[in-house]
């Protein structure tokens, strides 16, 4: 996860202080590995021989897997400054300190796209989808993931009076200076359906009950154990829109409409 956004645009927002919020943040860690063991397991289950990952954040995806050519397009000068580190010795992977709208991929193509917890980051998401739409091939499958605003947490600040729509901006959201809409599964279809994306699976995961901040007490408390954690990211086997992170798989439109025909 990181910002992406035009250098016009990034002059209003504080990539510094992102980044310090970025590492701040309670939870995160944890909600960040139930993530890319998501993001992981379906890299596994699609077998890209080129994948390009559009926000790495502190730990890209292609530490861990070796021998796959990967590509990072990542605008945070700290986040690429690390990815660079950790791509020594890896020929086979390029890290690209920059916009996606900016970024240059000539020649390239790229069996897998992954744009995870990025797309509720940034300012104009058509702008940034139709960059995405751009680097598609025909056989192009891209993977988004946002959070969920029908989340059980945010259905049960709602119950409680807390907050009046499953769509209210949260404070860690205000924190970490977010502009997009917050998506429901309707919502993020129809997001990438005017980008001329079109999805044709997905779902949630890890069925989160209450805040960053209360779980990261929970967990604190020793309360929230590890097996807790795994049971409710497993939750979503029965309660599959209730997860805090909704994920989709998508290809351009035009590629869907020559497989079908």
């Amino acid at each position: 996860m990181s910002p992406h956004l035009t250098p016009a645009q990034a002059a209003g927002r504080d990539l510094a202080d992102y980044t310090r919020q970025y590492r701040a943040l309670p939870f995160e860690p944890l909600q960040i590995e139930f993530r890319r063991r998501l993001v992981l397991a379906q890299i596994a289950r699609l077998a890209p021989a080129r994948l390009l990952e559009v926000g790495c954040g502190e730990r890209p995806l292609f530490t861990d897997l070796p021998g796959t050519a990967c590509t990072v397009v990542e605008p945070t000068p700290a986040f690429a400054a690390n990815a660079r580190r950790l791509a020594a010795g890896r020929p086979d992977v390029r890290v690209a300190a920059d916009y996606l709208e900016h970024f240059d991929a000539a020649a390239e193509a790229y069996d897998l796209i992954v744009v995870s917890c990025v797309l509720h980051e940034v300012p104009d998401p058509q702008v940034f989808l139709k960059a995405v739409r751009r680097l598609c091939g025909p056989r192009t499958v891209v993977h988004v993931n946002v959070p969920n605003a029908r989340s059980l947490h945010r259905l049960l600040a709602v119950a409680m009076g807390l907050i009046p729509d499953p769509a209210t901006p949260s404070q860690t959201q205000q924190l970490m200076q977010q502009r997009a809409a917050i998506y429901d599964a309707a919502s993020l279809r129809a997001a990438l359906a005017v980008a001329r994306l079109h999805v044709h699976e997905g779902g949630t995961l890890f069925v989160k009950p209450f805040t960053h901040g209360q779980m990261q007490q929970l967990v604190d408390l020793g309360f929230m154990t590890l097996a807790m954690l795994d049971g409710l990211d497993r939750l979503v086997q029965w309660l599959p829109e209730l997860g805090s992170e909704l994920w989709v798989h998508a290809r351009a439109q035009d590629a869907q409409e020559t497989q079908s025909a």
